[in-house]
């Protein structure tokens, strides 16, 4: 294997501590007897370890040695596939380098381990190459992701020579891009020890489409039309979700999300104290070929807090143009995002010379968003509406309309008012009641 790993030239450079190269040392040892075979079958179940829990991470299933090695394939960032990113690759030197590590990598595909296992008698290599993954109820991969490396793998195992693995692996490329932004959809970011921006990738975003949120439609279609005309390279504005709590904003901007992620929108989440590496957040996404939008949730200031003056920089006034591939999206309960006071209604004021100078100041960040939508609490006619809706999806729910209409009273009584998310609390509860109820009779 260590042979075959020497001769790649644009696909290499993986991390000294990552899976293949470790099994490249153990093999290069086992060769030529640099240690003990116990030694040798320790660092082997090492690597068989960190291969199944990357595997369940990801949610590979069947070869994980073949899912893996394509794993390698869709996210390794180099000249070629950074390349492929933004266009199509023409003939020429690139792609004679590719087609040669792509010759290699069928060789990795088919690599005999048998010789290894049976000079130490292991099996543990024939195990991970037909293996049957365990179906998970709880989200540990982005499954839609999964789906798409256990996709592109087993074209790679049917391709008939390298030429054809060149075009399923272009083709990735030029639709999902490569690396990190190719796997998920949603990424939050902080600093690593040596101050780098680190974008974190978000594997269990939630698979919410805008069909799950009832009602709303005028709201959906304003921001369905700005983003639809973001990704395609049109004019849009920055957003700016406001209104009540629980009804629906942060669900909105999760389902535009995932409605676009296949044309290549991608979400980072920031939080409020993250405000001042907003600048540098942005210069590192300019580079790639994806629509950002950068996500605030519950966006608001107090009077003391000046981190909004970074916002509104980076939003409009700054002396750098904010890329044509990044828009804001921010959700808040508040209309305009600082908090105002009795004596800003006021012209004047006890401390303050030039008070309107500050009303105008606290106005000014919500007015660079160019579109604004609302979300109202829904009145009783609505609440009871979205109740009767989401109650349809539980087939364990076996409740009249009347009933259910008495239960949507008595739980926005005890659960602060009518909106979706009290509704959506209470189909939850109804469920699990029901789902005990069938289960309690069974046994």
């Amino acid at each position: 294997m260590y042979h075959e790993y020497s001769r790649l030239i644009v696909f290499r450079d993986f991390p000294k501590d990552s899976i293949l190269c470790e099994l490249c040392a153990i093999i290069r040892d086992f060769d030529e007897k640099r240690c003990g075979n116990n030694d040798l079958v320790n660092r082997i179940h090492t690597q068989i370890k960190a291969l199944l829990d990357l595997s369940t991470s990801l949610g590979f299933d069947g070869s994980l040695w073949h899912c893996y090695l394509t794993w390698l394939l869709l996210t390794n960032e180099n000249s070629f596939t950074l390349t492929a990113e933004r266009r199509a690759v023409q003939n020429g030197s690139i792609q004679q380098f590719v087609l040669n590590d792509l010759r290699i990598f069928r060789e990795l595909f088919d690599y005999d381990f048998h010789r290894l296992q049976k000079a130490l008698h292991i099996q543990c290599f024939d195990a991970v190459n037909h293996y049957q993954a365990i179906e998970k109820t709880s989200r540990m991969c982005d499954h839609p992701t999964a789906a798409i490396v256990l996709h592109i793998c087993h074209a790679l195992e049917e391709a008939g020579d390298e030429y054809e693995m060149y075009d399923v692996l272009s083709d990735f490329y030029q639709r999902y891009g490569v690396g990190s932004f190719a796997m998920h959809r949603a990424f939050r970011f902080d600093r690593d020890a040596k101050g780098e921006l680190r974008l974190i990738p978000i594997r269990n975003m939630d698979t919410v489409v805008l069909d799950d949120l009832v009602g709303y439609q005028m709201q959906k279609d304003l921001l369905v039309d700005n983003t639809r005309a973001f990704v395609e390279g049109r004019n849009a504005n920055n957003v700016l979700l406001y209104g009540d709590s629980g009804t629906g904003k942060s669900t909105s901007i999760k389902a535009i999300v995932n409605a676009f992620y296949d044309q290549g929108l991608r979400m980072i989440e920031i939080y409020k104290h993250q405000l001042r590496d907003l600048s540098d957040l942005i210069a590192h996404l300019k580079k790639r070929n994806y629509r950002f939008i950068i996500y605030m949730d519950d966006l608001s200031f107090e009077d003391f807090e000046t981190e909004y003056k970074f916002l509104k920089a980076v939003i409009e006034g700054g002396v750098e143009t904010r890329p044509d591939n990044i828009l804001i999206y921010a959700t808040s309960n508040r209309r305009h995002l600082i908090k105002e006071t009795w004596s800003d209604r006021s012209d004047m004021s006890e401390d303050e010379l030039h008070h309107s100078d500050t009303v105008q100041e606290k106005l000014s960040l919500v007015a660079r968003f160019g579109l604004s939508i609302c979300y109202e609490r829904p009145n009783q006619k609505n609440y009871f509406h979205i109740v009767l809706q989401l109650a349809k999806r539980y087939p364990e729910i076996t409740l009249s309309e009347e009933e259910l209409i008495a239960e949507a009273r008595k739980w926005e009584l005890s659960h602060g008012g009518m909106s979706g998310r009290a509704a959506q609390q209470l189909i939850y509860d109804l469920s699990g009641k029901a789902m005990l109820a069938k289960w309690k009779s069974d046994h």
